[in-house]
């Protein structure tokens, strides 16, 4: 698992946020279109693409992408 796919991946789940706007540093929970349902769908987009379950706090702890995908990473 690389950190760079799991950005795309992680970006991938917004519409309107510019994919530039997508980096290891991002602190995602600050984008505009961050709401609970985007939570949500990357929930579900990390269950489908890495087959790990990740909670609610889990988002809840992260700061940054990095964040997240070392949670993912470390139940791989």
């Amino acid at each position: 698992m690389e950190l760079q796919k799991f950005i795309e991946n992680f970006a991938a789940q917004f519409d309107e946020t510019d994919a530039s706007e997508f980096a290891a540093g991002t602190e995602f929970k600050t984008l505009s279109e961050w709401t609970s349902l985007m939570a949500l769908s990357v929930i579900a987009m990390v269950d489908d693409e890495y087959e790990v379950a990740v909670k609610g706090n889990d988002i809840k702890t992260a700061t940054t992408i990095e964040d997240l995908f070392e949670i993912v990473k470390s139940r791989m």
